[in-house]
């Protein structure tokens, strides 16, 4: 196959009868909001952007009027195609569409069009060109304007910490909802995404990265919609346990990437510096560290999410419990190499012995906002709980290390 660095640009006549580009609007009960949106998306395309293009409607099996709305706009615009899917994801719906399109290039945005439509075609321009194979909007560029509240920036930020230390990735935002793919490439990679739902997006860029495709970053104007239906805290638990199964199939080989950059005529990506190295300190806390941002991460949205029926310090008490015993087990395993089911429950014991003091620190520094200001908001509760929490992990990584899982630790558990 013809490498992609060496291939010509997607379309090089506007009046072409080739269809350049394909926008796939995943919706599910959107009976008030998809027919104003897809109207004012198609004035854009027609108005600004100079190849044919086609905006497909996923609907994925809404139970309102929305497939009605969706099949009067096929009717009414000649460029809009309806198409109906049985089951429900986001994920699902965009990866069949994409699979059948004709399309050199597929997009999806999300149907509320939070992002500024003049970055659409700066999104799909370097795909068209030849240039790149991925593109995606970035809303954590220093040169985008956004407009959101401060938990949905706290988690995204800290959902891209964890890709990038525990993924590698270099993309700096993937769950912006407004990306685009050359068509040749969706067809690769799309049977090795295994997620349907809210993972489809991150999964499918980190396998175009390690494929050493290249990835294209727009930033935009964003606005966050406030009538969102995301259940943040089910769809952030579902990408941890994305990132979990990705990074267990990156470590074991399974996929075949090797094969895909060799299809593509790419070089094979250069092996990482530490490659190789024996197990010791600087991997421990690596590791270490990869395991500690999804534990905080974790831990802020579950006290986050208690603090209102709870209480900040019973929200505190819960967030930590859960997330330690999880912390123990896969440090246990992952930082420290420690198999097998003996002295699993001394080691979680141990680990209750060292949450105690995490949580003396964390509940510690509330106690002393709390005297400070009677009344804070959530931002500055979350702020000073991360800084607790980074003294407590420095503290917990050496008990785990020399006490918990030192060599007698590893030598009884043989």
């Amino acid at each position: 196959m013809t490498s992609l660095a060496a291939r010509t640009p997607l379309a090089v006549q506007p009046e072409s009868d080739r269809l350049t580009l394909d926008v796939t609007i995943p919706v599910f009960n959107e009976e008030t909001d998809l027919e104003p949106c897809v109207r004012r998306l198609h004035a854009h395309l027609a108005q600004h952007f100079p190849y044919r293009f086609q905006i497909t409607i996923a609907d994925n099996a809404s139970t309102d009027s929305t497939p009605l709305v969706a099949a009067r706009l096929s009717r009414d615009l000649p460029e809009v195609k309806h198409v109906r899917l049985e089951q429900k994801g986001r994920g699902r719906a965009l990866s069949a569409v994409w699979l059948a399109s004709r399309a050199d290039v597929v997009a999806y945005m999300d149907v509320d069009l939070s992002t500024d439509l003049n970055a659409l075609l700066p999104l799909v321009a370097p795909l068209i060109s030849g240039h790149s194979d991925v593109a995606i909007g970035s809303r954590l560029s220093r040169h985008s304007r956004v407009v959101r509240g401060t938990k949905r920036e706290l988690i995204s930020r800290c959902y891209n910490l964890i890709l990038h230390s525990t993924l590698l990735t270099r993309f700096s935002d993937a769950q912006c909802g407004f990306k685009a793919v050359r068509a040749d490439v969706a067809r690769t990679l799309l049977p090795l995404v295994q997620d349907t739902s809210w993972f489809f997006d991150t999964e499918l860029l980190v396998l175009a990265e390690r494929c050493g495709l290249r990835i294209s970053e727009v930033p935009v104007d964003w606005v966050d919609d406030p009538d969102s239906r995301v259940d943040i805290v089910s769809t952030a638990l579902a990408d941890l346990r994305g990132v979990a199964r990705l990074g267990r199939a990156l470590a074991t080989g399974a996929l075949p990437l090797a094969e895909i950059r060799t299809q593509f005529g790419r070089q094979p990506l250069p092996v990482a510096a530490t490659a190789g190295v024996a197990p010791g300190l600087l991997r421990q806390a690596v590791r270490f560290g990869a395991v500690g941002v999804l534990s905080t991460v974790a831990y802020l949205l579950l006290f986050a999410f208690g603090r209102g029926a709870l209480g900040a310090q019973l929200a505190n008490l819960v967030a930590l419990a859960v997330t330690a015993v999880g912390n123990t087990a896969v440090n246990r395993r992952f930082t420290f190499g420690i198999t097998g089911t003996a002295g699993a429950g001394r080691h979680q014991l141990q680990g209750l012995v060292v949450f105690g003091l995490g949580l003396a620190l964390t509940s510690g520094a509330l106690a002393v906002l709390h005297a400070v200001n009677s009344t804070p908001h959530l931002g500055l509760e979350i702020t000073v709980l991360v800084l607790a929490n980074l003294a407590a992990t420095v503290l917990r990584f050496v008990l785990l290390r020399e006490w918990v899982f030192g060599r007698g630790a590893r030598q009884g558990a043989d």
